[in-house]
């Protein structure tokens, strides 16, 4: 049965200035989730907190499994994965920092050389196996990090970010990769992205976060012709200035 994350009335503040305020939202089918925003609306510390980097002020992170609830930390952490937008990476060879997940969890040599071939030929970086992690270029390692969470097959990918910053090349690689993702039924990513055109091309859903909330959601083209709220409209529309 698929993991499912449920997120009810979690807010979090830092030095005492709330940045969530009381958001709640229900993961509940695999897609493509997207959440977007102005900057300082929340959506990273959001999307942390649900990937079990951060811990809420208050309200609830809960992942189900059929009807059952998932509690133990190791097992959720084996069966999700977050690219950040800064990669850390091993001095070693892309392979290796590929398969460090995999090692580590005992799979057989074969099995590794297997799933870490098919993670790098999705990224488009099969070619680059042997070379040293380090000297990638930016995109490439953004790649690699897509790679690496992607190979222990996770049932929930979260993605912050993934192609800021990245050059039109990089950028195409990794949203076709994220589309070839999206055939996987069991496989749910929420990604947050400020790119309102790369949203358009990938989300199944999106969410619009402001000040904090949760304030607008819905399928892609439902959300993107028509709205609900105001904020939302001016965002999209490229009407706020923020």
């Amino acid at each position: 049965m698929s993991l499912r994350l449920t997120v009810s009335n979690i807010s979090k503040n830092y030095n005492g200035k709330p940045v969530l305020r009381d958001c709640s939202f229900s993961f509940d089918s695999s897609g493509i989730y997207v959440l977007m925003g102005p900057n300082g609306s929340g959506k990273s510390t959001f999307l942390r907190i649900c990937a079990l980097l951060e811990c809420p002020d208050s309200g609830e992170v809960n992942f189900s499994s059929g009807s059952n609830i998932v509690r133990k930390d190791t097992e959720l952490r084996r069966r999700i994965s977050l690219v950040l937008p800064k990669i850390g990476l091993f001095n070693t060879t892309v392979f290796k920092n590929v398969a460090y997940g995999l090692k580590i969890r005992g799979m057989k040599k074969k099995e590794i050389e297997e799933r870490v071939d098919k993670a790098l030929e999705l990224v488009g970086l099969i070619h680059k196996k042997n070379h040293t992690a380090l000297t990638l270029s930016s995109g490439e390692t953004q790649r690699l990090g897509i790679a690496r969470a992607m190979v222990i097959e996770p049932e929930i990918l979260f993605l912050d970010e993934p192609t800021a910053s990245l050059d039109p090349h990089s950028t195409t690689i990794i949203e076709e990769a994220i589309t070839k993702l999206k055939g996987n039924n069991r496989l749910t990513i929420i990604m947050v992205t400020h790119n309102i055109f790369q949203a358009q091309r990938l989300a199944d859903m999106v969410l619009f976060m402001y000040d904090g909330r949760i304030v607008d959601h819905g399928p892609n083209k439902e959300f993107f012709e028509k709205p609900k709220d105001e904020r939302a409209y001016r965002f999209i529309t490229g009407q706020m200035v923020y």
